[in-house]
This record gives C-alpha cells, sequence and structure tokens, in this order.
C-alpha cells in the first residue's frame, strides 16, 4: 500500500523519477507513508539524498517540476488588454543553485545529454496572455534586468545611462520579453478613427484597423546623382544638421514608445547617402532600437559594408523603369545596366533587395517582361501608378481602362512568380469581386497617408504622403505627437469622403497622390482608377 501510495505521488514527478530507479523507489516508499501531499516531494528527497545516493540536485528538480505543475493548474489567464506595462500576473519564479535543471523537464523525457551542473539558475514560469498556455525559460540576464525595470519603475534612458549602453537595446529588450508573454504592454494606439463599416463589409476589422508599427520616410537630402523625367520634388531644400537630425530620431522613437508600435526609419532622398551625416544618423536611428531600410541608387560595396557594420537594412530599395532602352530614357544613359550589377552585390552581401516601378503609358507592356528579367537578381518587385506631380506631371499616366485590364495579368504573373509583390490598393477591388481575402495594400493598412507613416523632408516640413504636396506640420516647430494629432493629418488619414460605406474601404482607399495629381480633391474625391461599383 505505501509503494502505491509513493508511485502516486510520484506522478506529478515524471522527470525527478527517471533518477529513482526500482530498487530505490521500493525502498523510500516507506518514507512517504506519512503523506499523501506531492508537496512534500522536494523536502522528503532532500532527506533521502545522503541515504539512498541520490543526485544532489533531485530535490532542487522536483521543486521546480512541482511549480510548473502549480502553474499549468493554475485558472487564472492573463487578460490580453493592459493599460500599462507590467509582470504577467501569473509569472513565478525560481531561483535554484543547479544549472541545466529546467532543460530536464520536457514531454518526452529527452534531456538531450544535459548533465546538471552546480551554480545559479533562476526560472521564470507563465501562462500567455489570453490563450492562457504555459510557457517557461531560463531567465537571462536581459531577462533580469526587464523585470527589474518593471518592478522599481525604473526609466528606459536610466538603465541605459548606467549600463553604458545604447537606450534601444534596452527598449529591444522590453519588446522582447512583451513578445515572450512574461512581460505585458499595451496594445498599439495607432487605430483609425471614425470608420463606418457598411453591412457588405468584406474587411477583417482588426487586421486594417490597429496599425502595429510606424515608420517615417526621412528624405534626407534633396541632393541626387540622378534626374529622372518623372521626379516629383527637384525643390530646393536645406537638410537639417546633425543636431537636428538627432533629435528628430528621439521624437520618432518617443512617439512610437508612447503608442506602443514598433518604429522604422526608410531613409531616402534624393539619395539619401549624399547626406553628409548619413552614417552618423544611421548608427543613431539603429542606437535608438529603430527599424531602417534605405530607398537610393546604386552605391559601392565599400558603402554597403560600411552600413552593414552598423546594421544590416530590412531593405535595400532601387527603381527601374522597364527595360533597359525605356528605363535609361527615364534615369539616365547606363542605370539599367549598373542597377542590375547593384543587385547582384546586394545578392552577395544577403542584402534584401526591392526594385519599385513607377507606372506610367509607356511602360505598361514592359512591367511583366521586367519582372521575368528580375528573377533571381531580387527578392522583391512591385510598382506605383506614376504621380502627375513635378516633374512627373510631362509623362503620360495610364488610361483607366487600359489599368483596369492591366491588374489582373499581374496578379496571373504574381502566381508564377514569386518576386512579384502587391501594392496598388485596387488589386482589392478583384480580389473582393473574386472572394477572395484581402491583402493589405499599398502601407499595410489601405492608404496608410498620416496613419501607419508620414514623411519628413529635407527641412523638416512633414507630408502625410511623399508622393504630392501634403503638408501637415514641421518638425523643427512642432514634436511628431503634435503632427500626427494635427487636424491637417487627420484630414489624410481620413480618406476621401467618396470612400465611405465602401466594402474594402479599410484595405484601399485608393491613392490620394494620383487624385490630387489629376487636378481632384483627396478629401471629397473618388481615385479615378476605382472600379469597385462597375
Amino acid at each position: 500500500m505505501q509503494r502505491q501510495q509513493f508511485e502516486k505521488i510520484l506522478k506529478y514527478y515524471s522527470s525527478s523519477r527517471r533518477f529513482l530507479d526500482e530498487k530505490t523507489r521500493k525502498q523510500a516508499a516507506g518514507t512517504f507513508a506519512s503523506t499523501s501531499d506531492p508537496q512534500d516531494v522536494p523536502h522528503l528527497l532532500s532527506t533521502l539524498v545522503a541515504e539512498f545516493k541520490l543526485p544532489p540536485f533531485l530535490p532542487y528538480l522536483a521543486r521546480l517540476e512541482l511549480l510548473i505543475h502549480q502553474v499549468e493548474a493554475n485558472p487564472a489567464v492573463p487578460p490580453e488588454e493592459v493599460v500599462d506595462q507590467q509582470i504577467n500576473p501569473t509569472l513565478q519564479t525560481i531561483e535554484l543553485p543547479w544549472r541545466h535543471l529546467f532543460r530536464l523537464i520536457n514531454k518526452d523525457g529527452e534531456d538531450g545529454g544535459m548533465v546538471p551542473e552546480a551554480g545559479r539558475e533562476v526560472v521564470l514560469l507563465w501562462r500567455q496572455p489570453g490563450s492562457g498556455e504555459f510557457a517557461g525559460k531560463v531567465a537571462s540576464d536581459e531577462d533580469l534586468l526587464v523585470l527589474k525595470i518593471i518592478l522599481e519603475r525604473t526609466s528606459v534612458e536610466a538603465v541605459a545611462a548606467v549600463g553604458n549602453v545604447a537606450v534601444g537595446a534596452v527598449d529591444l529588450a522590453l519588446d522582447r520579453a512583451v513578445a515572450r508573454g512574461f512581460i505585458q504592454a499595451p496594445g498599439s494606439l495607432l487605430r483609425r478613427d471614425q470608420v463606418v463599416f457598411p453591412d457588405n463589409c468584406a474587411v477583417d476589422r482588426g487586421l486594417f484597423l490597429t496599425a502595429q508599427a510606424f515608420t517615417l520616410q526621412w528624405h534626407l537630402t534633396q541632393a541626387c546623382d540622378l534626374h529622372c523625367r518623372h521626379c516629383y520634388d527637384r525643390s530646393n531644400r536645406s537638410s537639417l544638421g546633425l543636431d537636428q537630425a538627432l533629435a528628430v530620431l528621439d521624437q520618432v522613437r518617443a512617439f512610437c514608445r508612447s503608442r506602443h508600435v514598433r518604429g522604422n526609419i526608410s531613409f531616402s532622398g534624393g539619395n539619401p547617402l549624399l547626406y553628409p551625416h548619413f552614417f552618423e544618423v544611421y548608427q543613431a536611428a539603429k542606437d535608438r532600437g529603430l527599424g531602417v531600410a534605405i530607398l537610393g541608387n546604386p552605391t559601392s560595396r565599400e558603402i554597403l559594408e560600411k552600413i552593414q557594420r552598423i546594421h544590416a537594412p530590412a531593405f535595400y530599395q532601387v527603381s527601374l523603369e522597364g527595360l533597359p532602352a525605356h528605363n535609361d530614357y527615364i534615369r539616365g544613359e547606363g542605370h539599367f545596366g549598373r542597377t542590375m550589377t547593384f543587385l547582384e552585390l546586394l545578392k552577395d552581401l544577403g542584402i534584401y533587395a526591392m526594385v519599385m516601378l513607377t507606372l506610367t503609358r509607356d511602360n505598361l507592356e514592359q512591367v511583366i517582361p521586367l519582372a521575368e528579367e528580375l528573377r533571381g537578381k531580387a527578392d522583391s518587385f512591385t510598382f506605383n501608378r506614376l504621380t502627375m506631380v513635378g516633374e512627373g506631371a510631362s509623362l503620360q499616366s495610364v488610361e483607366p481602362a487600359d489599368f483596369r485590364a492591366f491588374l489582373p495579368g499581374f496578379l496571373a504573373a504574381a502566381k508564377e512568380n514569386t518576386l512579384i509583390r502587391l501594392k496598388e490598393n485596387l488589386f482589392n477591388i478583384i480580389r473582393h469581386q473574386r472572394e477572395r481575402a484581402l491583402f493589405r495594400g499599398c502601407a499595410g493598412y489601405g492608404c496608410g497617408a498620416a496613419f501607419n507613416f508620414l514623411t519628413l523632408l529635407p527641412d523638416g516640413e512633414v507630408n502625410a504622403c511623399r508622393k504630392f504636396p501634403s503638408p501637415v506640420g514641421n518638425i523643427l516647430e512642432q514634436n511628431l505627437a503634435e503632427i500626427y494629432e494635427s487636424q491637417a493629418a487627420q484630414r489624410y488619414r481620413h480618406g476621401s469622403d467618396s470612400c465611405r460605406g465602401c466594402a474594402i474601404r479599410p484595405a484601399c482607399g485608393g491613392c490620394q497622390a494620383v487624385v490630387y495629381g489629376m487636378g481632384l480633391d483627396p478629401a471629397t474625391d473618388r481615385d479615378p482608377y476605382c472600379f469597385i461599383d462597375s
């Protein structure tokens, strides 16, 4: 009877049981005759270590197993939504004088040859917010620092200063803890307001109405080594000084942290690499924990390697406007060849290569052949419609009927050529008509102007979208939060009144830049290329 009682108790300790052979379990059963409580096992094992020559770590392994069982049995499920950063209320910690014990505890009973060794180890155990699934890990120094920050309400800036590390490193440590679930943080505060969904709405409301990241497309300089025929801004704008640029990055970080979203900077121009402080600003963006990308022109291996030593960009985007003859007519003699060579360099260095095309009447038939030419040479290829702004007004836009006829062919090509990406919002009309799931659109949320991105021009002027004049403030005169909440920004964020009630509005909204370029009002007029009612 004692043996049966002992075996019943040990069911809570499957990993510890592996270190008790048949003979030892039989002899030890009498010691447990006085208890039926599994919680007594760790203590009782500690009294038997010497007598039965048990592994000295065994009582601590049992303590860990008991705590895991208690966390798994806890009926409480952490809420998904919280109002402030906090420690997951189900989190349990246990400090052990032996290392690698947590690795011994898994479902298949395999330890992978891991041998416990004397040494301090802290294990974290919790249930995931929302789902309630059990999770656990051996705490790293980073994890313990994060817990200390939350418990003591210490500022990230103070921790970074004491540790002599970049503030972005501390931000990212907090973000990783939130992603794992043992720290909770409020959800994104970048949410579309005043959206009225019609009865036939085909959009996942949660997916399209709340942004998880904010991007500042920063045109560092107007200086450029090209003079493209469709350039939308050749105005003379002076660039910010280094101190001003660093202050901008501080604002972006503060804005994103306060809205609980990831922050990204897409460096553009002109040619951003011609900005005299490019490398200092690029480094500073990385130090603030901001994602970085480059929208520029071909450059040298030396410059790319210097960039990589700081931090590899999420992507490097270049432009091609069609096959060689047409592209070089738009962007200058020899540009096509230089770009193709540059794409080989990006591939060699492992940098994600994006190719963008501006769609016009003259290159419509070259888009899919160019995509074929780029197979194996780039990672993605897509297009924007021409905006009739600046020098682009001298080119010819695609006829709406021709554009509509072009879209199905592009969708078909995308099935065969994985390089092709969808960006144009109006593809969602076809997907809606075919009862297909809607894709994320131009900026991930249909038209994301002044919603999940803003554009900063070299002299500090902030625009809702770079492709047309859409000023919403000046970062030298207002902070980014004030600009984002301004009436001007809200106007662009709202989009066109003509799209109100549309079944796919949050995933579309047309293109406000195209509307403006055709002499219409983005606040009231519909994208002339829209065919959802046709």
